[in-house]
């Protein structure tokens, strides 16, 4: 058996777990001439020598020889295309209409003063430089162990640390962005938009120049900015010895436990979520079950009036001219580019392209290079109008689809939706045990057979769509439901299991 995604499409993938066996015939008398493993391509008729390889109807790559039909088209027949050039990519040309609204969907989650919404309840300390961290990590494991559960409301605390803030060039254009970065993740929704800080006191990220780094989220007055004074600042050098550091973080700690410990879960409209969409361990089956699944919930959030978030620039940049008809106006799709063409040239100056993304699980997995990826990657995004274009770090204000700036990076991508996202969809198919401590991470397969053999990290079989067993619209309902649930306080995996990454905020200026 085997999926054919367009009926333009030169090749397919292999659908059962052990894959197809020479000699055997499948749909329209193609008969298997090798062992074809699971996810890889299969050729369906000759494909010449130069010839394109169409899979998503789409060019993934040229042969580098004659293949016969039925041959395992495997990465070294595949000669990557070069990149689609920037400049003549069409603009707003095919908008969609406005999808019907969805209306009466909620969550219960919890509304914060600056108007945005948690989907938890979390002590967060967070950190202005990692010389700090370990003494935040201590801290911390003493909070849950001591305080917590003299404040049954709270869903846990949370060390908010990180690798920068000192030996670095902070005046640096790029340094821009893990300071705004780390400026919206200390204002978390789920941290009740009320940041407490542990600085070390020398660094370069001093506390002011955090919270001074950017504007203010649209609709608040710079008044309303948090107000750094003893009470959320705790400067370590400033403390006799260990001992006191741990004991003035405690102190801090605990008497936001008090206020956080008041609040209590209200019903909101599903238009107050913030959904941070991610691949992981990516394969051929991505594109046509998880990141289908995942696109079709995306539609119906946006139809429900709420945030999408898709990221990943190497893993769009090759579907790039799929997206830019697509903006809701010129200017969106001009901001898209320009993303596009500013990681080209990150790239560049590192002596790297967009080839250096796939890994080797992605092409264990059957995925050929880069431009295969990322024609599967961009299915997370749905059917709606691209509304409007982050950059790296900054806040989201806007409704509907938006594409926020990040690299590829899992760690990374994942810190980066964080400045915005209260709730994050992962899929992956080779399988990733990935999680953050701020926010629930909905995890979705691509394969039945990976659901099977990590029956407690993933939270969604997409899987059963290659099978015919559910359909891409059944799995999509299915998600949406789970991501309303998860919003309202069910446990994923990753939460139950207490699976958090490091944060890794984005920096691409240079490092002193």
């Amino acid at each position: 058996m085997y999926i054919r995604v367009n009926p333009r499409d030169n090749v397919a993938i292999a659908v059962e777990p052990e894959g197809l066996t020479p000699g055997t015939t499948e749909a329209g008398g193609l008969v298997v001439r090798e062992r074809i493993p699971q996810a890889h391509k299969i050729a369906l008729r000759p494909i010449a020598a130069g010839e394109p390889i169409l899979r998503y109807g789409e060019v993934i790559g040229y042969a580098s020889r004659d293949i016969l039909p039925g041959s395992w088209v495997r990465e070294e027949l595949v000669e990557m295309p070069a990149a689609r050039p920037l400049d003549e990519l069409p603009l707003a040309t095919a908008v969609p209409a406005a999808p019907p609204p969805l209306d009466g969907y909620t969550f219960e989650g919890y509304a914060n003063p600056d108007g945005s919404v948690g989907t938890r309840n979390l002590l967060g300390i967070g950190t202005t430089v990692q010389c700090v961290a370990p003494t935040v990590d201590y801290a911390v494991g003493r909070i849950r162990t001591e305080l917590l559960p003299r404040f049954p409301n709270v869903d846990g605390a949370v060390a908010v640390t990180h690798s920068y803030g000192c030996g670095v060039a902070i005046d640096a254009p790029g340094a821009a962005i893990p300071i705004r970065t780390l400026r919206h993740i200390a204002l978390h929704a789920n941290l009740a938009a009320d940041p407490l800080m542990v600085s070390l006191g020398c660094e370069k990220l001093q506390p002011a120049r955090l919270f001074a780094a950017s504007e203010p989220p649209t609709g608040q007055r710079p008044e309303s900015l948090p107000i750094l004074d003893a009470s959320n600042v705790i400067r370590l050098q400033d403390e006799r010895g260990f001992s006191e550091m741990v004991a003035a973080i405690l102190r801090a700690a605990e008497k936001r436990l008090e206020r956080l410990n008041r609040r209590r879960r209200t019903t909101c409209p599903a238009s107050d979520l913030v959904v941070g969409l991610q691949c992981g361990g990516s394969d051929a089956f991505s594109g046509v079950t998880a990141n289908p699944a995942v696109g079709f919930a995306a539609d119906l959030l946006v139809r429900a009036g709420a945030t999408v978030l898709f990221s990943e620039i190497t893993e769009v940049r090759d579907a790039v001219h799929l997206l830019t008809p697509r903006a809701a106006t010129p200017d969106v799709a001009r901001a898209l580019i320009q993303e596009m063409r500013w990681y080209d040239e990150y790239l560049a100056r590192g002596g790297a392209d967009r080839s250096a993304n796939t890994t080797p699980g992605n092409k264990r997995g059957g995925l050929a290079n880069i431009v295969e990826k990322a024609l599967g990657s961009v299915a997370k995004a749905g059917s709606t109008a691209l509304c409007a274009v982050a950059s790296h770090g900054e806040k989201v204000t806007s409704k509907g689809l938006v594409f926020a700036a990040t690299p590829a990076s899992d760690f990374i991508c994942g810190t980066g939706q964080l400045a915005s996202m209260n709730l994050h969809v992962f899929t992956t198919g080779e399988g990733s045990p990935y999680g953050l401590a701020l926010v629930p991470v909905v995890k979705v397969s691509s394969r039945t057979a990976l659901a099977e053999k990590w029956p407690d990290l993933i939270d969604l079989d997409a899987g059963r769509i290659a099978t015919g067993q559910a359909t891409i619209e059944e799995v999509g309902w299915e998600l949406f439901r789970f991501i309303l649930a998860a919003a309202s306080g069910r446990q994923t995996w990753a939460e139950h299991w207490g699976l958090a990454n490091a944060m890794a905020p984005f920096n691409p200026g240079p490092v002193t």
